[in-house]
């Protein structure tokens, strides 16, 4: 009974795998190019692929072997990447005739250069380098150790050439009219003389297994006499096309042949047939409540999407779009609305307007720039700052925390425009506490930190004003004098202007301008206004940082002691006073704006999770 029970076991095991049980589906195949590595993804409806991967340095292959992998008809399309400046120049997956359970995916090489293989959730992505060198060696000896399921062969193996298309969808992809062509069919050779090209065809269509149909218009051209030697079919047929202004039209699996005027003639008709089809087809009313957009500007883009018949109308009180069309247009603008009608990006812009004393510059032992590099908590920022608006030495090194020129030199290490700089950092950490110690600590002061929203390309202003009043005397007959009073205002503005990318990046567009008062000719006359203006564009991270510094604000006080009345006295009061010490107070103003997309979910920005 339990040797009948085993046997029957062993014989359902043989039917399910001669039947094909498939661990896992190969859904799609992506081509990616970035930053010298060529990055194909294995896309799976699960995470249980199995894959050996082996580089046939003979015929500079890379082939990966996939074990009980289902794919769909599209996968199995070989498509040509040459045309990029990768390494890899074709692809190409067919099933292994030994076990047709397995899946083989055979990439061509530009040359020899080194993979890596690595597995993320449901895929599995092969990354090879544009040149050899772009891969470390120690990022190889990671990558074989990923995954258990991962299983890498860096060998040469047999020669293992990449097979040839038989799918007429294939070939068809290759007879264009023009671009580059990539001949994948299988290799035929004639030599032939006098030949009509109707008979030229049909021998073409024997040597392919294909179906192939001939106009009365091909069979009355001239004969051909050719000599082709093991060439391709599809390029041979290609080649016979275009000396004969022929069309290759497909229709299933049959391949209809036709000449150019004739092609034509028969589309014209059937874009006509279209136009009378779709004038007998019932029209559809929809309203469509749009949320975000606005509705005149999806007209103008909707107005290349609907019929002749069709109309498109809005309600400006609703905001609504009303659409009268064919349902098969009306469901083609539903997709269009639901991809347009997303939310705006709005950027949070925080800003922190911070005064350090000059004495702590000169305590750290900085006479050009800030550093902020001594932290007890830990480091606050990257080590390597990128200056925008001024030069930097190679070779130097900001140290840890982060630093940033804000004064103009009169060497070469570090120059900016009218004093100002703009400095973009990855991520400040404990950016908070830092200046809080540092108001502590009475090494400088938080001015201000004000926060504003606003929505893409749109312009954000931070302002503060400082107004003085000067007096101005009026004679009035000579007699009796009037004395008015007018304020002059130096003010500090920032205007920010956001841009979001749909990698979710943000493009600042920075105008800074800084008044301050100087010195004032009399005191019936307005004092003279300094002006410093600094405009750039800059492109940072989502929750990176910006600070601009380069602003002063110069305070001079005059203060001295001696014994009272005594120090007075003329000639000889100065014995009895301290010297007069005048002192310039100089105070940097330093400026940290941070941007902050907050809908990046609503605004389509990142995948829902």
């Amino acid at each position: 009974m339990k040797l009948r029970s085993f046997l029957f076991k062993l014989v359902l095991v043989n039917l399910l795998l001669s039947s094909g049980v498939w661990a896992t589906t190969l859904e799609q195949i992506n081509f990616k190019l970035k930053d010298e590595v060529a990055r194909l993804e294995l896309k799976f409806d699960g995470n249980e692929a199995q894959a050996k991967k082996f580089h046939v340095t003979e015929d500079k292959q890379i082939i990966i072997d996939l074990k009980d992998v289902q794919a769909t008809d599209r996968v199995m399309r070989a498509f040509d990447t040459s045309e990029f400046s990768g390494s890899i120049v074709f692809v190409s997956a067919y099933r292994k005739s030994a076990n047709p359970n397995d899946l083989r995916i055979a990439i061509q090489l530009r040359d020899n250069v080194r993979s890596l293989l690595k597995r993320e959730p449901n895929k599995i992505v092969i990354e090879v380098e544009s040149r050899f060198g772009v891969f470390s060696q120690r990022s190889l000896e990671e990558t074989k150790t990923y995954d258990e399921k991962i299983t890498i062969e860096e060998r040469a193996v047999g020669k293992l050439s990449i097979p040839k298309s038989d799918s007429v969808e294939d070939i068809l992809e290759n007879l264009t009219l023009s671009g580059r062509k990539k001949y994948i069919g299988k290799k035929i050779t004639f030599n032939i003389k006098d030949l009509a090209v109707a008979d030229i065809l049909n021998m073409i269509a024997d040597a392919s297994g294909f179906n192939i149909i001939l106009t009365d218009e091909v069979k009355g051209l001239p004969p051909l006499s050719l000599n082709l030697t093991n060439i391709p079919w599809d390029q041979a047929l290609d080649t016979i096309l275009g000396l004969n202004k022929l069309v290759a039209k497909k229709n299933g699996v049959i391949l209809m042949i036709t000449t150019f005027e004739k092609a034509a003639e028969e589309q014209k008709k059937a874009i006509e047939q279209k136009k009378l089809t779709e004038k007998e087809v019932p029209l559809v009313t929809k309203v469509f409540p749009i949320s975000y957009a606005t509705t005149k500007e999806l007209i103008e883009v909707l107005n290349n999407y609907i019929t002749e018949r069709g109309t498109l109308n809005e309600d400006v009180r609703t905001n609504s779009l009303i659409v009268k069309d064919t349902a098969d247009t009306i469901e083609r603008i539903k997709k269009i609305v639901d991809v347009l009608d997303t939310q705006t990006p709005q950027v949070l812009i925080e800003s922190k307007i911070v005064e350090v004393n000059e004495n702590y510059r000169k305590e750290i032992g900085l006479q050009n720039g800030v550093n902020f590099g001594y932290d007890p908590i830990g480091q606050i920022g990257s080590a390597n700052p990128t200056v925008v608006g001024s030069d930097v030495l190679p070779g130097t090194n900001a140290g840890p925390g982060f630093s940033f020129s804000s004064a103009p030199s009169s060497g070469d290490g570090a120059r900016s425009l009218f004093g100002l700089t703009v400095t973009r950092f990855n991520r400040l950490l404990n950016l908070s506490f830092t200046l809080q110690l540092l108001e502590t600590e009475s090494k400088g002061k938080i001015v201000a930190s004000p926060k504003v929203i606003t929505q893409n390309k749109k312009k954000a202003v931070i302002s503060t004003k400082e107004t003085t009043s000067f007096s101005k005397s009026l004679s009035t007959n000579g007699q009796a004098q009037e004395i008015t009073f007018e304020e002059a205002e130096a003010s500090l503005s920032l205007e920010v202007t956001p841009q979001v990318t749909n990698e979710g990046s943000i493009s600042l567009e920075l105008d800074l301008l800084k008044q301050q008062f100087g010195t004032r000719p009399s005191a019936a006359a307005p004092p003279d206004k300094q002006e410093r203006r600094v405009t750039t564009n800059v492109l940072v991270d989502n929750g990176s940082t910006i600070v601009i510094g380069g602003v002063y604000n110069y305070e001079k006080r005059e203060s001295h002691s001696g014994v009272p009345f005594l120090k007075d006295i003329p000639l000889v009061g100065w014995l009895f006073r301290t010297p007069y010490a005048p002192e310039v107070i100089k105070q940097e103003l330093l400026i940290f704006l941070t941007p902050r997309i907050v809908n990046q979910e609503e605004a389509g920005i990142i995948e829902n999770s």
